[in-house]
């Protein structure tokens, strides 16, 4: 993986404090190319080809030259490789960058049908002047941009797009809602800062002769399911362990985040099993917090630590374990970095936890796979299976739009009406699903909240699984976020994904002898967090060292009043998700305390 930026038709100047900002997401190497109107930048996290690969890469093909700027991992290199020698087409070395380069020479824009993978890029067009720039289908890497006096400026991460020397951080109203009416999620397309998008997953767009237009390439499509349950299940097993097989691809040593529920156990496991092949044992990377086994109640969203699922898996697949222990000052320790890495303020601990184990998986290997997102595509969610949760406008992870309104500050409630903006941002999502003409209700409801799931809380989860794993420079892979498992899921049946009365019903029945009984049958649990009551009392006199502080810059934007009032609320939900309560909240208002003034953010 790697970190790309970029510029054209503005001055080039800032360049080296731009590609300062990207050496975490890519420390082995940085490179730049200037022609023209166009800069491209680029800092390398080698995987593949190390000793090749280097970019910016430049080819010439037919009557037209290419430099390409890429960020991402291809998992169908070697076919689209052998497509293009079939074209007359000849390689340096054994890069995907290459491949990629001469694929978008060959295809054009058509060469996103083509591409398994995740990625983000920019193609510069010498003779045409044309910039062009994708993103993957599902939104694994980032893309972000601002259209900036004359030209365009782009990046992976919006820190290097606040480099340039021309660039401020500013926040208006919108903002302001996002933060605190949606936060940690964000508006599809938004950067929450004034000015700074995001190219939304799946889309892909044209700078040139001063415009900008994009389009997407790809979405969730209803298709009529005509498989039955049992062939339904064996082309889940079939995409799965392939996807697991295709990412396993690397120059470098891998592992795998195992966490003893379902999801990361079955990735373990394929890879265990191929690793065994090649005469390996894998590599496990397991967290739990100090004290866990002590402070931890069961809850209706965490019904079980994972401390007692772990050992069961390392066992049963012979691998190489590695644990890791936070403390409650860990995670305090890692409030900043985590702000600074996804350049926003996160889910408070979740991120932080997810930063310090990121470090400690990066002394041991430059690759890890991970299993977000399987509760997306497959509806493992407690929002999925609650009805009256289901039944509700508004989003399942965030219900609790009048206790966040209360934190707005005077002058930003009479910019706003919450009520009416969390209605009007749902709706856009809903009205823009794709579902199939005479769906039954139950059925239609079930699609429109994988569409709510896949283009809101599943971004937040990749935003968080890519800034801190790439601050630390260590690449993750995600294999339930292939594009055919959540292209097929879309149109297979609640009623098999719901096999049985299980979360992930469908997944569990697929997947039976690869896991132990206890693994595969086990309840959901999410990430794990702290229950140490330490924590809580950490977050606490540190919220009320800005409350002591007339300037702290939080007020310009949230009420004094309630954040007073946090230090002894109940909480009937969540903030945000399952994990996100009264220490989480806490946390989160002293990222956003810490944001606005590391980023030194003015208010318009």
């Amino acid at each position: 993986m790697c970190a790309i930026a970029g510029m054209v038709a503005i001055p080039f100047i800032g360049t080296d404090k731009m590609l300062s900002t990207m050496a975490r997401r890519g420390p082995d190497s940085n490179g730049c190319f200037q022609e023209g109107p166009c800069c491209l930048l680029h800092s390398r996290l080698a995987i593949i080809d190390p000793a090749g690969g280097a970019q910016p890469m430049t080819f010439e093909w037919g009557n037209e030259k290419y430099t390409i700027s890429y960020n991402g991992e291809l998992y169908n290199t070697e076919e689209i490789r052998s497509r293009l020698l079939a074209l007359g087409h000849c390689f340096k070395g054994r890069s995907d960058t290459e491949v990629l380069l001469h694929a978008y020479a060959q295809w054009g824009r058509d060469v996103l049908q083509v591409l398994n993978g995740i990625f983000a890029f920019a193609v510069w067009e010498h003779h045409r002047k044309r910039l062009f720039l994708a993103r993957d289908r599902i939104g694994v890497k980032p893309l972000f941009y601002t259209l900036h006096k004359d030209g365009i400026l782009f990046a992976s991460e919006m820190k290097t797009i606040l480099a340039y020397p021309t660039m401020e951080a500013r926040l208006d109203a919108q903002g302001v809602a996002e933060l605190l009416l949606l936060g940690p999620g964000r508006m599809p397309g938004s950067g929450v800062f004034r000015g700074i998008l995001e190219l939304e997953p799946g889309c892909c767009g044209v700078f040139e002769s001063g415009k900008w237009q994009w389009e997407r390439y790809w979405k969730l499509k209803d298709r009529t399911h005509e498989e039955s349950f049992e062939e339904t299940a064996e082309h889940i097993r079939m995409l799965l362990t392939d996807a697991i097989g295709r990412q396993m691809v690397s120059d470098v040593p891998i592992g795998c985040f195992l966490s003893g529920g379902l999801d990361s156990s079955l990735i373990s496991s394929v890879c265990a099993s191929e690793m065994a092949k090649r005469g390996a044992r894998l590599p496990t990377f397991s967290l739990d917090y100090e004290n866990n086994r002590k402070f931890f109640v069961p809850g209706k969203f965490q019904p079980n630590t994972d401390s007692d699922y772990i050992p069961i898996m390392e066992n049963a697949l012979k691998v190489i374990p590695h644990r890791t222990v936070l403390t409650p000052e860990n995670l305090v320790d890692n409030l900043q970095d985590a702000t600074i890495a996804r350049d926003l303020p996160g889910m408070a601990d979740v991120d932080f936890s997810l930063l310090a184990f990121c470090k400690e998986i990066r002394s041991v290997v430059k690759v890890a796979l991970s299993g977000e997102c399987a509760d997306e595509i497959f509806g493992g969610y407690p929002w999925f299976r609650d009805p009256e949760v289901r039944a509700r406008s508004g989003f399942p992870w965030a219900q609790n739009t009048d206790m966040r309104s209360s934190f707005l500050s005077q002058d930003m409630r009479s910019e706003m009406d919450p009520e009416s903006f969390i209605g009007d941002v749902y709706s856009s999502t809903i009205n823009a699903c794709d579902i199939l003409p005479g769906t039954l209700p139950q059925e239609r409801r079930m699609k429109e909240m994988v569409n709510l799931n896949h283009r809101w809380f599943m971004q937040t989860l990749l935003d968080r699984k890519d800034r801190m794993s790439m601050y630390c420079g260590l690449e993750v892979r995600v294999p339930f976020c292939d594009w055919r498992i959540a292209e097929y899921m879309y149109s297979v049946p609640w009623s098999y994904k719901d096999h049985n009365g299980y979360e992930k019903g469908l997944l569990r029945h697929a997947m039976r002898g690869i896991l132990p009984d206890e693994i595969l049958w086990r309840k959901k649990s999410p990430y794990p967090k702290t229950h140490d009551p330490r924590y809580e009392e950490i977050v606490s006199a540190l919220l009320r060292e800005i409350l002591s502080d007339p300037t702290a810059p939080i007020f310009q934007i949230v009420d004094r009043y309630a954040l007073e009032q946090l230090l002894t609320a109940e909480f009937t939900w969540p903030w945000y998700g399952q994990l996100m309560k009264k220490p989480q909240t806490i946390a989160y208002m002293l990222q956003l305390d810490f944001w606005l003034r590391h980023y030194h953010v003015s208010i318009v």
